[in-house]
């Protein structure tokens, strides 16, 4: 589970989101007599990628220019942890480091409005409690511009009038909501701006940063809209979603005059369209929609706050432009640029664009866009060192599931096993399921090192848009409410079943891996159909559905109708019985295939208890298992060495299990802060690595 609530733009809405993943070798081999043979003969084929070039620190990443257009910046590492680098536009080879963690990277910056400083949030061992920081990029003088303790803090609006001072939500006087200030850049000054009496999820401001909207979980399950006038919330809202579109409508944004409220919005329909609301008299304008896929991301000019182009994502991600400049450059950039491309950063004149290309099948590429001269000058390659690797394509699939819902999925086939590229392998080959966190997000094309490590080490890679998943329309979220452990993991079981019959998966040597909910539905798949899946691979998954529910946090409150809807009440006897029979934990004595475990001590969604019941469970029973637990991590491994040394097991793991290959454990999980709780013996060489 995830919850976007940091958005630096206009608004940082409080939504569902991402939580952002059986049998021996022996048996496997046996269910495919020639698989040995293609195995050693792929081996030959393509060289072993380290794992350092695929997870370790970019060399460069996240690329901005300031909104006056006079610095350039991106991440980088400084001291082996991603930092904040920063030059004159003019020479962007002299950039130096202006910020110096020194223990976790840094993951998150943007620009001020005034490009006087750049700014970052920062949490701690993986807490989720996210600060905001300041950097003068001329001295590198640094601030703590929210000096609260055990407190969470978004940003709710910015202004290209007011560039001095943002609007920022932070929960210190309660941890359940968000009290809104304005906060000045210069003097670190907090001013109250609203204090959040009425249990609200979010605010949207304008460009004056005056508060227009608040926004409100409702007994539907969908949210309440309420304008807000002079400070004040009104009584009554003018707006209203039920559970169907609450994770299908959201405001996205006013222009810079107030008088347009843009709306992605799936009410009166399935899938998501644009609209643009006249804010005076209500009237509402379709600007686009489609009918396979939600219209996703927006681009708006950075002055007016008009959206001059919106996006699509069905089965690849393509852009199309309202105004015809836009559209001009889009097109030109199309013609020059491999993949699907993205525009990160755009100056106030508009006259520069930091632009991201992602193709499958090579490192993701940056570039510095002159839009006057029509230049395009390379910024930087994320991972250069990838560059004449073996790296391989994606494949989009549309798959059926039982019951007649189309599941897009994404396959990855190792290096040298598809002679005619028509994404079938020549032979069957061992298969890894990847399955997305969320379980309300989605996985898309592009650029992805999990696709190509495993696909790299032998194995053809799947990533299923299950039942539940955004992006397709309202109908095919709300076909999941409720389906935890069932049709969702029915969805699962058809794709790993249409793998086989396609000829890409050897029969009986597909193994099920993902984090969050993708950790869930590994237990799911390991304990509710035992022998599906080879073996598991669970990154801080639920394994309890009535403790993740308890356990969440405070922050969370004002939508847990939403949780309850789409999951199961535990306040009910009904809701409560569900949640205990779709919770892998009461069905552990079911396992019979391998499993491994990731968990971060200090994960405040998924609590380090959720792995610990069911190792104590998997135990009690006498059934092996392999559990990593990092001291230091939160949800997911955000340190590179902790998340190589998790990734150097996963491998070697996956390679007892399905025959694969895998680069020696070697001394990485002693240079992380690894703890090998239970089953080092397990998993290939990790008994002589561990600490």
């Amino acid at each position: 589970m995830k919850i976007r609530i940091f958005r630096a733009a206009a608004l940082a809405t409080l939504s569902l989101g991402a939580l952002a993943l059986g049998g021996s070798p022996a048996m496997a081999q046996a269910a495919d007599p020639h698989a040995g043979h293609h195995m050693a003969k792929d081996k030959a084929a393509a060289p072993l990628i380290a794992r350092q070039a695929l997870f370790g620190n970019p060399v460069k990443s996240a690329g901005r220019l300031s909104p006056d257009g006079k610095w350039v910046s991106y991440l980088a590492p400084r001291d082996g942890v991603m930092n904040i680098w920063v030059a004159p536009a003019a020479t962007p080879d002299k950039a130096k480091p202006v910020s110096a963690s020194k223990d976790r990277p840094i993951r998150q910056y943007f620009w001020a409005p005034d490009s006087k400083s750049v700014l970052y949030i920062q949490d701690k061992g993986g807490d989720e409690n996210f600060l905001l920081y300041g950097i003068d990029p001329v001295t590198g003088a640094e601030r703590t511009l929210t000096p609260f303790q055990k407190t969470r803090v978004q940003i709710v609006g910015g202004s290209t009038i007011h560039k001095d001072r943002v609007l920022i939500g932070a929960n210190n006087r309660d941890a359940k909501v968000f009290d809104v200030s304005s906060l000045d850049l210069n003097t670190g000054k907090l001013t109250p701006v609203l204090q959040n009496d009425g249990g609200y999820a979010g605010f949207l401001a304008d460009n004056n940063l005056d508060v227009r909207m608040a926004l409100r979980q409702n007994a539907a399950g969908g949210t309440d809209y309420y304008r807000v006038t002079g400070g004040k919330v009104e009584a009554k809202p003018f707006a209203t979603t039920g559970l169907a579109d609450a994770l299908t409508t959201n405001p996205a944004g006013y222009t810079t005059d107030g008088k347009t409220l843009y709306w992605v919005d799936s009410r009166d329909r399935d899938t998501a369209a644009l609209i643009a609301e006249d804010v005076a008299t209500g009237k509402r304008t379709v600007i686009a929609q489609n009918d396979k896929a939600d219209i996703g991301g927006t681009m708006s000019n950075p002055v007016t706050g008009q959206v001059e182009a919106y996006s699509v994502d069905y089965l690849r991600n393509t852009w199309t432009a309202t105004d015809p400049k836009v559209k001009a450059s889009l097109a030109w950039l199309d013609a020059k640029l491999d993949g699907d491309l993205s525009v990160i950063s755009r100056t106030d004149k508009d006259d520069k664009w930091v632009v991201a290309a992602s193709a499958a099948g090579s490192p993701p590429k940056t570039y510095i866009y002159d839009r006057a001269s029509s230049t395009l000058t390379p910024f930087y390659t994320t991972r250069p060192e990838l560059e004449g690797k073996p790296l391989v394509e994606m494949h989009p699939r549309e798959i059926m599931s039982r019951d007649g819902k189309t599941l897009v999925s994404y396959v990855s086939l190792p290096p040298g096993s598809d002679a005619n590229n028509d994404g079938v392998p020549d032979h069957p080959v061992p298969t890894v399921m990847l399955v997305h966190g969320g379980p309300w997000a989605r996985d898309a094309y592009g650029y992805n090192p999990y696709h190509q490590w495993l696909a790299n080490r032998g194995y053809a890679v799947i990533s299923p848009n299950f039942r539940g998943s955004t992006g397709f329309g309202k109908t095919f979220i709300e076909a999941g409410n409720l389906q935890w452990g069932k049709a969702m993991h029915d969805d699962l079981v058809d794709v790993a079943q249409w793998a086989e019959k396609a000829g890409i998966a050897a029969p009986g040597k597909v193994a099920i891996m993902g984090g969050s909910y993708g950790g869930y539905a590994t237990l799911a798949g390991l304990t509710f159909t035992p022998t599906q899946f080879a073996c598991g691979v669970d990154i801080v998954g639920p394994s309890n559905l009535e403790t993740l529910l308890k356990t969440i946090p405070p922050y969370w409150e004002p939508i847990v109708k939403q949780f309850h809807e789409r999951m199961g009440n535990p306040n009910t006897p009904e809701g409560l019985a569900l949640l205990k029979e779709r919770s892998p934990l009461y069905s552990a004595d079911k396992i019979v295939r391998p499993l491994l475990i990731g968990q971060g001590a200090n994960d405040p969604r998924v609590n380090k208890a959720e792995s610990d019941q069911i190792v104590a469970a998997m135990k009690s029973k006498n059934i092996p298992v392999t559990y990593v637990l990092f001291p230091d991590e939160g949800h997911g491994f955000a340190k590179p060495a902790n998340n190589i040394a998790f990734n150097a097991v996963t491998e070697n793991f996956l390679a007892t299990c399905l025959g694969g290959r895998a680069e020696p454990i070697g001394e990485t999980v002693k240079a992380s802060t690894a703890q090998i709780v239970e089953g080092a013996k397990f998993v290939g060489g990790l008994g002589g690595a561990a600490k």
